[in-house]
């Protein structure tokens, strides 16, 4: 019999932390608290060898159940459309205008963020509307 194994998410950016305060407030996410002895994560940060500093950022669902989010910085841009994306359920149970109302919603509001719409998919015979999005460092998510 296997076991059900937790997952964390990593995601390859510029600038870790401001991706990183970016998803938290998409997701609902905390900052964890940083390490015994420092009074931020700046301190803790400073104490790190000049190439290491600010080169991660990590947060968490509150009520530990959602997957940890990890920011890791990387010296190439983002090239082309990532692989596997972010499906953020904003419009679970709903149908037709009012889903997509919902959607537009979230849309405006995480584009006050920072965020950018790529296509909005209105309902068709076989699948709801949901709405294509870009993070701050261009990395594609959907509103579903």
């Amino acid at each position: 019999m296997s076991t059900i194994k937790q997952v964390q998410i990593t995601f390859d950016c510029a600038e870790p932390e401001r991706v990183a305060r970016f998803w938290c407030e998409v997701l609902g996410y905390v900052v964890p608290p940083p390490p015994e002895g420092f009074a931020s994560w700046g301190e803790y940060d400073r104490t790190l060898p000049a190439d290491r500093q600010g080169a991660s950022f990590a947060c968490g669902d509150p009520s530990g159940v959602g997957p940890r989010l990890y920011f890791q910085r990387v010296p190439e841009g983002k090239v082309v459309k990532n692989r596997v994306h972010l499906d953020v359920r904003v419009g679970t149970g709903l149908v037709g205008e009012e889903r997509l109302a919902a959607l537009q919603a979230e849309r405006e509001r995480l584009e006050a963020l920072g965020a950018s719409c790529v296509q909005v998919l209105k309902a068709d015979e076989f699948n709801e509307s949901c709405i294509s999005m870009q993070d701050v460092e261009g990395n594609e998510f959907c509103l579903d």
